[in-house]
């Protein structure tokens, strides 16, 4: 398990984020340019490591009723991955259509059945779904891909 300070370096170096004491030592984090009235990613990260990702606009995470997901054994990876998937969930719209038309790449591993790969990218306004240097599938949004991806028995890796 990370310690807090790992979590703490890990979730800081998104420069999105704005760190917000609370109470018992714990520490949120707000995406204040969130287009959702949810500006929280991370919520109420304790010292012991424990802590919650938001994750109520996303598929293939296990959310509480509050759209929560508990971080407390997450890998750094896992942890990186998580908190970039739920700032990419609350972006406001215009802000995801600039970040495509500023030809931002983006990627993703995802592991499946019998432990293939896949490489989940974004190029060109198109999410690319890559087997090795083999293109599987392109899709218009990167919701289509993650529920195609889900669908295949798929998960982040």
């Amino acid at each position: 398990m990370l310690t807090f300070e790992q979590k703490t370096s890990i979730i800081e170096s998104f420069p999105e984020l704005t760190r917000k004491e609370v109470s018992l030592g714990r520490v949120n984090y707000h995406y204040e340019e969130s287009g959702y009235d949810k500006k929280i990613v991370v919520y109420h990260l304790h010292p012991n490591g424990n802590g919650f990702v938001y994750a109520g606009h996303m598929s293939g995470y296990e959310a509480d009723e509050r759209g929560l997901v508990n971080i407390r054994d997450y890998t750094e990876e896992q942890l990186h991955d998580i908190v970039a998937a739920s700032i990419r969930s609350l972006a406001p719209k215009s802000s995801a259509e600039q970040a495509v038309s500023a030809g931002a790449q983006e990627e993703e591993r995802w592991i499946g059945p019998d432990d293939q790969t896949l490489l989940l990218t974004l190029e060109d306004e198109l999410w690319m779904v890559y087997h090795g240097l083999n293109l599987e599938s392109a899709f218009e949004s990167y919701e289509e891909a993650e529920e195609y991806l889900l669908e295949e028995g798929f998960r982040r890796a």
